[in-house]
């Protein structure tokens, strides 16, 4: 498929800088077996290339694990420990692409996580919100926004983060998958091209 193909309105080739003010990576996962768990990592960077066929564009993102933040600071702090994230010796999460290929009116990011020295594919269904000026610069003209949202599942055992209590009566502490939520605005460097 071509860009000819992919008709995205607003569309602009060049390179992208994660604005992470208005962006949020998140994560739900199953907590004991009856109810959910939101959490979300502060502090993230990452570089998209749109290219002038958009299925030839990538993005590269690295996550800081020691920003985790799920509005309990006892949890945020097990979270960090060698039980899960193991942050003294793997602070970061990255994700690389690998490719991109339209699903219906969407499309699919094919790419690669490294989770604590393990690496797997990732898929993720990714949703362009759209392309425009930055409305709230002094020229908005000057630099444009463009908007992704992304959505995924990962077994974190597949990532050796493998921690799980048991809980009475049977079940565990919590699920294995988790899911992946990001929402992603992201500025175009200026003078910056794919």
């Amino acid at each position: 498929m071509t860009a000819n193909a992919v008709e995205i309105p607003g569309y602009a080739a060049g390179t992208w800088t994660i604005d992470p003010i208005h962006s949020e990576v998140s994560f739900v996962v199953r907590h004991l077996m009856i109810s959910k768990v939101r959490g979300r990592f502060t502090a993230f960077e990452g570089r998209i290339v749109t290219g002038t066929d958009p299925l030839e564009s990538g993005v590269t993102a690295t996550i800081d694990l020691t920003s985790i933040d799920t509005g309990s600071k006892q949890r945020d702090d097990h979270l960090r420990s060698a039980d899960f994230f193991e942050v003294d010796t793997h602070p970061t999460m990255t994700y690389r692409s690998t490719g991109i290929r339209p699903d219906g009116d969407d499309f699919v990011l094919d790419g690669e996580l490294t989770l604590k020295g393990v690496t797997r594919p990732v898929p993720l269904k990714l949703e362009v919100n759209g392309f425009g000026p930055d409305a709230f610069a002094a020229d908005p003209f000057a630099g444009a926004r463009a908007g992704f949202t992304a959505t995924g599942e990962i077994n974190r055992m597949d990532f050796g983060v493998s921690y799980n209590g048991p809980i009475p009566g049977g079940g565990v502490a919590l699920s294995e998958k988790v899911q992946i939520v990001i929402e992603i605005q992201a500025a175009l460097q200026t003078g910056a091209t794919a």
